[in-house]
């Protein structure tokens, strides 16, 4: 069985919805402490979609906690025409195929719907899911998919405004539509722009994602905390997520694990690439995130 966020349990009814509950504790209450959760990104190209359904359930089984797709149209590595399938149909799909995984997009592109539109679909995957889905977003980056689907790319600073700009309107569709979604729909914002991204995260998300090296890492984790305190946020709140590149791991994997936690980082993702996408590198993560959480 998956390991929930923190506060935010799948497919909890009890817990008052809508959009500007952020899922504090009560007064007098610490924030818990998140539990260590192990994450793969299954990156959608260069396979058959029977090997994403294949490595979605591999992935259940083995008791990884999250598994994501990202938002593009095109291969990002590899043949630039290679095969490559849709974000979103997937995560639908992904909702009826898994029973107790969360799930999600690493992230959702916000140019690419329109936001009253996002948050509909996100309600409904919601739904058929019965509360396991994670909303993963951010601005956008990819030019490819911007000139041949139509959408106006613009600059990096143009696509953070429109995320700052629609981020509400997504929130406050989630819980217009009937039914309203089984739970607080947790926000994940990717990046790590400290003048805009990180104050972004502060107001909205429950989970930051980026990646760096510990030091890196560190040093904007404190950023967003100092965002936290300018927006009235408890940092606790939010919790730390980053990409481990384990082809580039050298020496003990536990120990770099470490030294990400002793930093307050508690999410751990791993890109996997088909159509194989083996997770042999992920068990020893999991061994010690069941250590840690015991």
């Amino acid at each position: 069985m998956a390991s929930t966020l923190s506060g935010i349990s799948p497919g909890a009814s009890s817990q008052p919805l809508g959009r500007d509950n952020l899922g504090s504790p009560p007064v007098g209450e610490e924030t818990p402490v998140p539990p260590v959760r192990i994450a793969v990104q299954l990156h959608p190209q260069h396979a058959e979609y029977s090997d994403l359904r294949r490595a979605v359930a591999e992935a259940e089984d083995l008791g990884i906690d999250i598994v994501y797709n990202w938002d593009h149209f095109y291969p990002l590595y590899g043949d630039p025409d290679g095969k490559h399938f849709e974000c979103w149909t997937m995560l639908g799909a992904w909702a009826e195929q898994t029973t107790s995984i969360e799930f999600g997009a690493l992230v959702t592109c916000n140019s690419y719907r329109n936001p009253q539109l996002l948050g509909d679909m996100v309600r409904t995957v919601d739904n058929i899911a019965g509360g396991r889905l994670i909303l993963g977003i951010g601005s956008g980056w990819f030019q490819r998919d911007y000139d041949d689907f139509g959408y106006e790319f613009g600059t990096a600073g143009s696509r953070l405004r429109d995320l700052d700009r629609d981020l509400p309107l997504i929130k406050e569709r989630m819980y217009k539509g009937n039914p309203e979604p089984t739970r607080q729909v947790p926000i994940m914002i990717g990046g790590g722009g400290e003048k805009v991204t990180l104050r972004i995260t502060a107001e909205h998300a429950h989970i930051w994602h980026f990646f760096g090296t510990p030091e890196q890492m560190g040093r904007k984790s404190k950023i967003l905390d100092e965002w936290c305190a300018k927006v009235g946020r408890d940092p606790a709140e939010i919790e730390r997520s980053t990409g481990i590149d384990y082809e580039k791991i050298t020496g003990d994997p536990v120990a770099l694990a470490e030294q990400f936690h002793d930093i307050g980082f508690t999410q751990f993702t791993f890109g996997l690439n088909g159509p194989d996408f083996d997770m042999t590198p992920v068990k020893p993560w999991l061994t010690w995130r069941d250590a840690m959480n015991a």
